[in-house]
C-alpha cells in the first residue's frame, strides 16, 4: 500500500495537519516539527500528492509549454532546457503540440482543463497576438523566441531577428560574395519576415551585391532540401545563401552535395541558431548563435514572477547573438576581422 500522510504523522508523532503544513510552501510550522516530518517522510519514502497540494494551495505547479514546430530538431534542446529548468524549480511542464495551428483557442481550452498556473509560448513563428490571447484569458504568459517590440502586450524573450539578418548580410559582404540569396522558412512566419528585412537592409548598405529571395514551406530539413533542389533546377546557384535557420541550412547542404557542388568552394552557406548538430564535424555549419540557455532561463523567471504577481507589467528582454565560424563560408580576406 502507498504511504499516506497519516502514516507520516504517526511516525513523526504530530498531527496530519502539521504534516500537510510542512509540505505547503509558506505555511506556518515550527522548524522542529518540519524536521521531524521530513525525517519521517524520508524514512517511509513518502512524497506529497501533487493533486492534494493543488487542492489546498489553488496551484497545480503545471506550466504549459506551447510549441508550433515539433519537426525542427532545435526543439529537442528547447524541451530539454525548459523541462529541466521547470523541474529544478519544483514545477511541472505540460507540452502542447501546436504544429500547423495558428488559432490559440484549442490550446487555451486544453490548458484550462489542466488548470495550468502559467503558459510559455515557445515559438519564433507565431505572431504576438497568439500569446496575447492567453493574457486576455487571464493566464500568466511569456512568449519565448517571440517578435521583439519596445512596448509588448505580454512578456517577450528572444533575439533581434532583424539585426541577425543584418549580421548575415555583413558576414557575406565581408567575404567578397557578390551574388547572395536569402532562403527563409514560411513567408508568413514572423521570424522569416524579420530576418529577411534585416538581410535586405544589410545588403542595401553594401555596394555591388545582388540578392534573391525564396522560402521553404516549413522550418525542417526536408523543406530546406526541397527548396534548394528547386533553386538549383532553375539555374546556377547564388555564391552564398543565408538560410534563416540551421535546419534549413543542413537541408540545403544536402541538396548542394547531391548536385556535386562544393561548400564553401562553389557555394557558401550561413545559418541561424547554432543547434547541436550544426557543430558536428560532417556539417560544420557557420551560423549565428542564439543564446538558448539565457532565453529559456529568463522565460522561466518571468513566468514564475508573473504567477506570483499577476499585475506585473509586460517586459521585452533581448539577448545578443554572435557569429560562430566553421567551414561553410570562404575565409575572410587576410587581415579582416569577422563582423557581428
Amino acid at each position: 500500500m502507498p504511504v499516506t500522510l497519516k502514516d507520516v504523522a504517526l511516525r513523526a508523532g504530530v498531527s496530519r495537519s502539521a504534516v500537510s503544513r510542512s509540505f505547503t510552501p509558506g505555511a506556518s510550522v515550527s522548524p522542529a516539527t518540519r524536521a521531524k516530518v521530513e525525517a519521517a517522510a524520508a524514512a517511509l519514502g513518502y512524497a506529497p500528492s501533487a493533486l492534494a497540494s493543488a487542492l489546498s494551495t489553488g496551484r497545480t505547479k503545471l506550466i504549459g509549454i506551447v510549441v508550433s514546430n515539433f519537426h525542427n530538431p532545435i526543439f529537442l534542446e528547447v524541451f530539454d532546457r525548459f523541462t529541466r529548468g521547470l523541474q529544478d524549480r519544483g514545477l511541472r511542464p505540460l507540452l502542447v503540440n501546436l504544429t500547423g495551428e495558428t488559432d490559440p483557442k484549442a490550446s487555451l481550452r486544453m490548458l484550462r482543463q489542466y488548470s495550468v498556473d502559467g503558459v510559455i509560448v515557445a515559438s519564433s513563428t507565431l505572431p504576438p497576438s497568439f500569446a496575447r490571447a492567453f493574457r486576455v484569458a487571464g493566464l500568466p504568459v511569456v512568449h519565448s523566441f517571440g517578435r521583439w517590440t519596445s512596448a509588448p502586450d505580454t512578456h517577450v524573450v528572444g533575439i533581434d531577428n532583424v539585426e541577425c539578418g543584418r549580421m548575415a548580410a555583413r558576414t557575406l559582404a565581408a567575404r567578397g560574395y557578390r551574388r547572395v540569396a536569402f532562403l527563409g522558412g514560411p513567408d508568413s512566419a514572423t521570424s522569416t519576415e524579420d530576418r529577411l528585412r534585416g538581410f535586405l537592409e544589410g545588403i542595401e548598405g553594401s555596394a555591388m551585391i545582388g540578392v534573391t529571395t525564396s522560402f521553404a514551406t516549413e522550418y525542417t530539413f526536408e523543406a530546406g532540401r526541397t527548396e534548394m533542389r528547386r533553386l538549383l533546377a532553375e539555374g546556377p546557384p547564388a555564391e552564398a545563401y543565408f538560410c534563416a535557420d540551421d535546419v534549413l541550412s543542413i537541408g540545403a547542404l544536402s541538396a548542394l552535395e547531391d548536385a556535386g557542388l562544393d561548400v564553401p568552394g562553389d557555394v557558401g552557406v550561413i545559418g541561424l541558431n547554432d543547434m547541436e548538430i550544426a557543430g558536428w564535424d560532417n556539417i560544420a555549419l557557420t551560423t549565428i548563435r542564439q543564446p538558448m540557455g539565457a532565453i529559456i532561463d529568463a522565460s522561466i523567471e518571468l513566468a514564475i514572477g508573473t504567477i506570483d504577481d499577476p499585475d506585473r507589467l509586460p517586459e521585452a528582454r533581448l539577448f545578443p547573438c554572435r557569429i560562430v565560424e566553421r567551414d561553410t563560408l570562404r575565409p575572410l580576406p587576410e587581415g579582416d576581422d569577422a563582423p557581428g
